[in-house]
């Protein structure tokens, strides 16, 4: 019971304090948003439901990275994220807690694209029932991605850089808007390597019916991803700041 009010409070704590600082809102919903609009007004009806699946993973990895490199670096910079490591708490409760906002952060994120498609196509045929657990694998995965990069980082600033470092890159190299198929050979192994071109390849299955990968295959690697995430973020969490 003390772990769930913990994890409830520290929760709260970081909805209140942090959803709408700037940086959060440059990167995590204007950037996003921006693209949406950008590529809807600029294509043709019949293309949206191909862009969609990127549209929706670009938001939940823009918007769960940059939520997490704000509450860490902030937390660091004030010392409060000291007084959470000094509490009676377990670390794995404080590491979900951390995590938990960042993922709903990026799952409403990643419906806005299908609101504003709503006004363009049809999405009646889209498997929402296959979305919804695809984007919050997505979302798992890309904020103990931005968790793991928030830990290096000492400034709001350095954690922003340091995630465009690993985002831009992922935009080309995970199949969000150029197949996989299509990278150079030397190229196409370090998609394999990427926890978000397993979770495209789910919602494009999902969305339009062209998934290249078995989705069994995908839950699993994005879970092994995930948990393996999990587990070096809480070690170097450890290592810097407890021991």
């Amino acid at each position: 019971m003390k772990s769930l009010i913990a994890f409830w409070n520290i929760l709260k704590k970081d909805i209140k304090n942090y959803y709408l600082k700037p940086p959060n809102i440059s990167w995590g919903i204007i950037f996003p948003l921006s693209w949406t609009l950008m590529q809807l007004i600029r294509s043709p009806g019949e293309n949206i439901l191909e862009l969609l699946p990127g549209l929706m993973a670009m938001s939940v990895l823009f918007g769960t990275t940059s939520m997490l490199a704000v509450t860490i670096t902030f937390e660091r910079s004030g010392r409060s994220f000291d007084r959470l490591l000094l509490a009676p708490v377990s670390l794995n409760v404080v590491v979900l807690a951390k995590i938990a906002g960042t993922v709903i952060f990026g799952m409403l994120n990643a419906f806005v694209p299908v609101v504003f498609a709503c006004f363009f196509t049809d999405l009646t045929k889209v498997k929402f029932g296959l979305v919804l657990p695809a984007v919050f694998m997505i979302a798992v995965s890309s904020a103990l991605m931005g968790l793991l990069i928030a830990v290096s980082a000492k400034q709001v600033f350095e954690a922003q850089t340091l995630s465009n470092f690993f985002r831009f890159p992922m935009l080309f190299l995970c199949g969000l808007f150029v197949p996989v198929s299509s990278l150079p050979v030397f190229l196409r192994p370090v998609s394999y390597f990427l926890p978000l071109t397993y979770g495209a390849d789910i919602l494009k299955g999902a969305i339009i019916g062209e998934n290249t990968l078995n989705l069994t295959l995908s839950f699993g690697m994005l879970l092994l991803f995930s948990a393996a995430l999990f587990l070096i973020s809480r070690y170097n969490i450890s290592r810097k700041w407890i021991l």
